[in-house]
């Protein structure tokens, strides 16, 4: 006979059952196009005050200990594990066995134990399912109902996302928001593959008809996800890579895909995707149960988590060789930037440690504008551990050795500034962009130097306005513009004043 214990842990249900107990316990409700709808409450992003590493002898001098990585003592952390399981024990779960990284070589394998269903839910879509032995060597508790108290636990609030290395433990509490389990596990395989000679990357990464591989790096909204998923081309994966001496391989099995402003014409793939099995978070129904992704009465942070086989133009192995082109994705509010350059070996790492873009739709909790510039080291600075030069070096040396191209485009605001009479580049206009540095059209192009920033941008390119290669064409009022060329240069400038890097990178940063 079961234990009681027993009875309430469900262990590795299927897709249809975890809807259906998510369904049964009303933590959500089906959507019109049959998605999982779920709402997050006060928490509809990101908790980055709220997360800790464990600091001890393993981790003491490896990691870049700061406001990003706040450190936690391993006896308040086993205090407050012990609290959970005891808390866990009392409760119905929901168990599920996971491998995180495509590539055997790099993999690991995880325990998820979820009090939601629709939480285990996500992680079966997020992470790979390939994993019939139930093996694990992590071990991930999520529980967002069991609060946490600030003067009794240690930590900042009613929430806690705590990361032990040395146990291969991972707690997150207080919260409702799915995303801290998939950037948590993302976070351990930035600390552990650096290492094995391994670059962990925020990006998306798709491969041509040929087999050339491209990576596209970028924060939230930037638009990973939507270039990635290219008709044209088989999606890898949309978020979580990693860069190894073999080639590139998906941490994830699945996508998770911002919502706002979703269209059917522009995003085809992407609203495809999101049918029954895929999880909507703080989505905005109407009455008839049908989406408004243009609501943005929750948060602009409104997201799809779905499998890659949701996906039909995607790469099964979800592995692929070396890429051809990396592309540097930023969100430029000044307007200043072009939609494409190509940058040099050292351009390439000043911009990987800077990380310029703009909070589009922020991702974390606490951002009441809703877009703000930010300078997010290696384009993803909340989940990166080590010191940054670590993955700046990994990234020079694998470029060094597959001889990929660097471009930085621009999906910002062109023609003036965000609020002054700019406006964004299109979906279609970006696109056409990187058609061009995918095919080939970009590297036949004539290029010229773009002053301040010193870019060398194309001339022309087949489908793009040439006239918006150029953002100095774009603007109306030229003295304007040098304003707002002059303040981008001086964010960068002292942005940058925290690295210890060479000369030489150094230099090529902007400057009159």
């Amino acid at each position: 006979m079961l234990s009681e214990v027993a009875k309430k842990t469900q262990v590795d249900l299927s897709v249809e059952e975890l809807i259906a107990a998510a369904l049964a316990n009303q933590e959500g409700r089906l959507a019109s196009n049959q998605a999982l709808t779920v709402y997050t409450g006060a928490r509809t992003g990101r908790s980055p005050k709220d997360r800790f590493i464990v600091q001890d002898e393993q981790t003491q001098h490896e990691v870049a200990w700061g406001q990003v990585n706040q450190p936690i003592s391993p006896q308040t952390f086993e205090t407050l594990w012990q609290r959970a399981k005891r808390y866990a024990d009392d409760i119905t779960t929901y168990v599920g066995y996971f491998r995180v990284g495509a590539d055997p070589r790099y993999a690991i394998y995880v325990k998820v134990t979820t009090e939601l269903a629709w939480h285990n839910l996500f992680t079966k879509q997020l992470f790979i399912r390939d994993n019939q032995d139930a093996r694990w060597d992590w071990e991930l508790l999520c529980l967002p109902n069991l609060k946490t108290d600030p003067a009794r636990d240690g930590v900042n609030s009613d929430a806690a996302i705590i990361l032990n290395f040395t146990q291969k433990r991972i707690l997150i509490c207080g919260t409702f928001y799915a995303g801290e389990m998939k950037k948590a596990m993302f976070t351990v395989l930035n600390y552990i593959l650096p290492p094995q000679g391994v670059l962990p990357m925020h990006c998306a990464a798709n491969v041509g008809k040929n087999g050339d591989s491209a990576l596209f790096f970028g924060l939230s909204g930037t638009g990973k996800t939507t270039l990635s998923a290219d008709p044209n081309r088989l999606l890898v994966g949309d978020d979580e890579h990693g860069w190894s001496q073999q080639g590139i391989f998906n941490f994830e099995g699945g996508c998770y895909a911002k919502c706002i402003d979703l269209s059917q014409s522009k995003e085809p793939m992407i609203w495809d995707a999101i049918r029954y099995g895929a999880v909507m978070e703080n989505v905005v129904l109407d009455d008839s149960g049908t989406p408004d992704y243009h609501d943005t009465h929750f948060t602009q942070n409104t997201r799809a988590a779905y499998p890659l086989e949701h996906i039909s133009a995607r790469l099964p192995e979800n592995m692929a060789g070396q890429p051809k082109a990396v592309i540097f994705l930023t969100c430029d509010l000044y307007g200043v930037l072009p939609p494409v350059a190509q940058l040099t070996p050292e351009q390439a790492a000043y911009h990987f440690l800077s990380g310029y873009t703009a909070l589009v739709g922020s991702t974390e909790v606490g951002q009441t504008e809703a877009i703000k510039q930010t300078f997010s080291t290696c384009f993803g600075a909340p989940f990166f551990p080590r010191p940054p030069a670590v993955y700046a070096e990994l990234l020079m040396q694998h470029l060094q050795s597959s001889g990929a191209n660097v471009y930085l485009v621009n999906t910002g605001w062109t023609g003036g500034a965000y609020g002054h009479g700019g406006s964004r580049f299109s979906i279609p206009t970006t696109r056409a962009v990187i058609s061009a540095i995918l095919n080939g059209d970009i590297a036949q192009a004539s290029f010229k130097t773009l002053p301040g920033f010193n870019l060398s941008i194309p001339e022309a390119l087949p489908h793009v306005d040439a006239t918006l290669l150029d953002p100095s064409l774009t603007w109306e009022n030229k003295q304007a513009y040098q304003q707002k060329l002059e303040e981008l240069m001086q964010s960068f400038a002292e942005n940058f004043t925290k690295f210890n890097v060479n000369e030489s990178i150094r230099r090529a940063g902007p400057h009159k």
